[in-house]
């Protein structure tokens, strides 16, 4: 199983910071005592040593030294390979033969610790790190097997994070930064990793830098902001420097759907025939002596309608234009998780998730483990040249020479990018979804499908479309229809064109149409809609907030700290209660932090160490400058803003205690307000509204399905299960709910 990156984006305070506190007496006075016992203890040993104690000691040394040489033994003469990912460790291993050893870190090898600052803010931000809690074994091992190995390379994953993993990693196992070796992989095949192998390079300590900058910075933001919620609003509570500001941004579209105030209009279509009735059309009606029409409300509509009728309709234009339409680019990380949420349903975590797979490696027959894409952390849109003349030979040899562009199409991102990548693309044009779809899950097809397709459309030729407009009038009012047909597909042979053909019979300029009907429709204007995870991940691109590494992560966290719901049917966010009051309070004390304009600036600025035109220990002081004292002052005399009880009306049936909502690490459920001498809670249970129809008396209530061949689908039943048993796979209406015919479900197939 493929090791999981995590990307540190916003500090939050655990719980250990608060015990931290209260238990450092006891720790001195423990630490204390042990200094006691284990200096008696040395002092009674020396006296008591014998003869035979003295000469067990170098025995018991050489033993111990031997044991660790035949242990590593198999690194003698060996170059030592050092990843993140197991998973990748066994691809390189295969690929990479006899001569080479390689070894997974999983991650970090050393952090900041948990529960406390650990950044000297009275001495340039220094940072203080420890090896990270559990890795104590792993570590030693990386010890001794890069002592006894004849070179170490260290090839964590090409990007600030991995960079400085490096950093961490050379640093432990006392390897000169200076020296060359460091390795970076961008593609997991046999000629993306022997080339890396072949040109070992120094860590770069710009990137290593403006990584720490970012640690750092969410470090004092997350570990000020943090406690201050806890104090302030309620315990448990977490902010950071881009979260905050995410969570800004959905909460400020919630508000905008709250004020909103639909408007009335209505819609006009014009059905007209031509007078031998061989030809009909569909025309909407836009304009009344050539300005934009606005049909506010009905009585105007059956003006209008009236006016049109009573004139004469002809035609005044008919016209066909082509166009080019240029193929859409290669994913960057961004575009990627946005794209797999709109055609695969894929969440941002879950697609960095498989992507992640891809590019590790996967088992394929007559190659051996194979990465099939390449590094899926990039805001870069450049394809190597080799990719470019592999897509060209492919497009070429299967679907002609009239598919392929005179020369290959490049493309220039927004703003600027980590060039050093190159965009997410197939590493091997010719191994196409079908040719390995037997040898990868559903979901791995299924995202390998679109990186593929992708990249193979962005080097193909334009598609040319050709679009059709009939212009009409009839009494001072203008109406239009358009048609629209691809005239050559082009790129869109492997990848959707985002458009529907609809083809419409050519008319003659100055004829007169017939007209069949002409059909009203009322309509209201609409608010924005809520942020999708996809929607968020492009408004937090467009703003210059975060990084494309970051995005899943940012949105993981808002849903796990409770500070967002996710829409049960259209995956929209929500901000809860507890997200809108944490949001009002930073706001209110914090907006000139908690803003779009000032995060997006920082994200700049902390870029700029990384090209070396900031030193990152200035930008944290001139931040801490001005942000301490904020934090002291609303600290000291900052309004509190704790939460409402929200009661439910109802009365506990075990101790008689009123019943309130609450929300712990699984969302929400009822408690007992008697809490902790009566324990009583329940699960919030959310009905649709229709009575069962089968009992007539429960509601239907919308539930997933947690085991068996169904397990993971949605389906309706009754309230009152066990007592009542209908269930139905579609969503009920309120009037064909009782026309569905009544199933039963097995009780271990779900989790009524």
């Amino acid at each position: 199983m493929a090791a999981k990156k995590t990307v540190k984006q916003d500090e939050a305070v655990p719980q250990e910071i608060e015990k931290s506190a209260k238990s450092s007496s006891v720790k001195k006075a423990a630490k204390a005592e042990t200094v006691k016992k284990t200096a008696k203890t040395t002092k009674t040993a020396k006296a008591s040593a014998g003869t035979t104690t003295k000469k067990k000691a170098p025995a018991k040394k050489s033993a111990t030294k031997t044991t660790r040489s035949q242990k590593f033994s198999q690194y003698d003469g060996k170059t030592l390979v050092v990843v993140e990912s197991p998973a990748k460790a066994k691809t390189l291993e295969k690929i990479l033969g006899t001569r080479y050893k390689v070894l997974a870190s999983v991650g970090h090898v050393r952090d900041l610790p948990k529960g406390r600052l650990a950044i000297d803010v009275e001495h340039d931000f220094e940072p203080e790190y420890i090896q990270v809690r559990g890795k104590a074994d792993l570590i030693k091992t990386l010890k001794g097997a890069s002592a006894a190995s004849e070179r170490t390379l260290l090839a964590s994953d090409p990007d600030r994070e991995g960079e400085a993993i490096a950093w961490h990693l050379a640093s432990l196992l006392d390897i000169d930064t200076q020296q060359q070796c460091r390795i970076r992989m961008h593609e997991i095949t046999e000629h993306g990793v022997r080339s890396a192998i072949s040109e070992p390079d120094m860590i770069n300590m710009e990137l290593v830098e403006a990584q720490q900058a970012r640690r750092v910075l969410d470090r004092l933001v997350g570990y000020e902001l943090s406690p201050l919620l806890w104090y302030k609003v309620q315990r448990g509570l977490s902010a950071g420097r881009v979260q905050s500001v995410a969570l800004r941004i959905v909460c400020e579209r919630e508000e905008e759907i709250e004020r909103f105030i639909p408007e009335e209009y209505w819609l006009m279509d014009v059905d007209a025939n031509s007078l031998d009735k061989k030809r009909s059309y569909k025309l909407r009606v836009e304009k009344y002596k050539n300005k934009p029409l606005t049909i506010n409300n009905e009585e105007e509509a059956l003006k209008i309608e009236g006016e049109i009728r009573a004139g004469r309709l002809t035609v005044d234009d008919f016209s066909t234009k082509e166009s080019k339409k240029q193929p859409s680019p290669p994913f960057k990380t961004s575009t990627l998780q946005q794209e797999a949420s709109r055609r695969c349903g894929f969440a941002p975590k879950r697609t960095m998730r498989i992507a992640q797979a891809l590019y590790e490696g996967i088992e394929i027959p007559g190659r051996g483990p194979t990465g099939l894409i390449t590094y899926m952390r990039t805001d870069s849109l450049r394809l190597a040249p080799e990719a470019l003349e592999s897509s060209r030979a492919f497009i070429a040899n299967s679907f002609g020479r009239n598919y392929l562009p005179d020369k290959p199409n490049e493309y220039m991102p927004k703003g600027k990018a980590q060039d050093a990548h190159e965009a997410i693309r197939a590493t091997d044009a010719m191994l196409t979804p079908e040719s390995i779809k037997d040898y990868l899950t559903p979901e791995q097809y299924r995202l390998y499908e679109l990186i593929w397709s992708r990249f193979i459309a962005s080097q193909m030729r334009d598609a040319v479309v050709a679009r059709t407009n009939l212009v009409c009038s009839s009494a001072d009012y203008q109406m239009k229809q358009s048609g629209v047909v691809a005239t050559f597909d082009g790129w869109g042979r492997v990848y959707p064109l985002g458009i529907k053909d609809i083809t419409m019979e050519p008319a003659v300029k100055g004829e007169e149409l017939a007209i069949e009907k002409i059909v009203k429709e009322q309509k209201f204007t609409q608010p924005l809609p809520r942020y999708t995870e996809a929607g968020l991940v492009k408004a937090l691109e467009e703003k210059g907030i975060g990084r494309p590494s970051t995005y899943a992560t940012i949105i993981d966290t808002l849903s796990l700290r409770g500070y967002v719901d996710r829409g049960e049917e259209d995956k929209k966010l929500i901000p809860t209660k507890l997200g809108r009051l944490v949001n009002n309070f930073l706001v209110r004390y914090f907006s000139s932090i908690v803003n779009e304009g000032f995060t997006a600036t920082m994200e700049k600025e902390l870029d700029q160490i990384e090209s070396g035109e900031i030193e990152w220990k200035k930008l944290m002081a001139d931040f801490w400058k001005g942000f301490k004292p904020v934090v002291d002052e609303v600290s000291a005399h900052g309004e509190s803003m704790r939460p409402e009880p929200e009661l439910i009306g109802e009365k506990c049936p075990e101790c008689g205690h009123e019943l309130i909502v609450k929300r712990g690490r699984f969302g929400e459920f009822i408690a007992c307000t008697g809490y902790p001498e009566c324990k009583y809670t329940r699960k919030i249970v959310k009905t649709t509204g229709i009575k069962c129809p089968k009992c007539g008396q429960g509601e239907l209530i919308r539930r997933k399905t947690t085991k068996g061949k169904m397990k993971g689908r949605f389906f309706y039943g009754c309230e009152r299960y066990p007592d009542c048993d209908y269930v139905s796979w579609k969503k009920p209406g309120k009037e064909g709910a009782a026309e569905e015919e009544a199933q039963v479900v097995e009780p271990n197939d779900t989790d009524m």
